[in-house]
């Protein structure tokens, strides 16, 4: 069964999933790359990012490569894709990550501007959705193939899909940072009453890991 997930979603101290201020110098917002230093020198995102052996492993590993595992197609917001808002002025634009992204399979953009799908290297297709959350969903689920799908943010797509109960599990890293601004993951989300609970709390040098499932799954 198609599960839809969240992983490796980092968040700071004070509760923050991105910095202020993204723009091309600052992709995570200001600040917000300090998130991911548990993240980046794993063993699971060199093997992901650049197709290396060597990187960390350990706890921060663990969950990094669970990640990865059993997933059909991702969900990204825009932020996620690209900086800018409105119409698509730039065509040459093609995402963060460069010519081979780390995604390796479908992955569906939500926006509000038409665009026709673009074929990268490694697997990824970037498909872009403008009927909002429930329709690229559906679109994810036909695309993974009885495998699950992940929620790979930013901060407000994993709210709305969190608010409409249609994440089954949640694994969030709380890195040791302080951000003081940003977007607040669990601003205006009151987890227990969409029927979360915390199913794993494990700790390691650089990140607290904790994962949430909704009741029934």
């Amino acid at each position: 069964m198609t599960r839809v997930r969240v992983e490796s979603f980092t968040i700071s101290l004070d509760g923050y999933g991105a910095g202020p201020n993204q723009d091309l110098k600052n992709p995570l917002g200001v600040g917000g790359t300090d998130l991911h230093q548990w993240l980046f020198p794993t063993d699971a995102l060199q093997k992901s990012l650049f197709g290396k052996n060597g990187g960390t492993t350990g706890v921060d590993n663990d969950f990094a490569a669970r990640g990865f595992k059993n997933v059909g197609a991702w969900i990204l917001g825009r932020n996620m894709f690209a900086p800018n808002r409105g119409p698509w002025l730039d065509m040459s634009w093609k995402g963060w990550w460069g010519d081979n992204p780390p995604y390796h399979v479908p992955t569906f953009i939500l926006t509000h501007h038409p665009r026709e799908s673009i074929e990268m290297e490694g697997g990824t297709t970037f498909h872009f959705v403008t009927g909002g959350i429930h329709e690229a969903l559906e679109l994810a689920r036909q695309a993974a193939g009885g495998k699950d799908v992940r929620i790979g943010g930013g901060v407000n797509t994993i709210q709305q899909y969190l608010r409409a109960g249609l994440i089954d599990e949640l694994h969030i890293a709380i890195s040791p940072v302080l951000l003081g601004s940003g977007e607040r993951l669990f601003d205006g989300v009151d987890m227990p009453a969409l029927g979360y609970t915390c199913v794993e709390f494990v700790g390691s040098e650089k990140a607290t890991h904790v994962v949430f499932r909704r009741q029934g799954q």
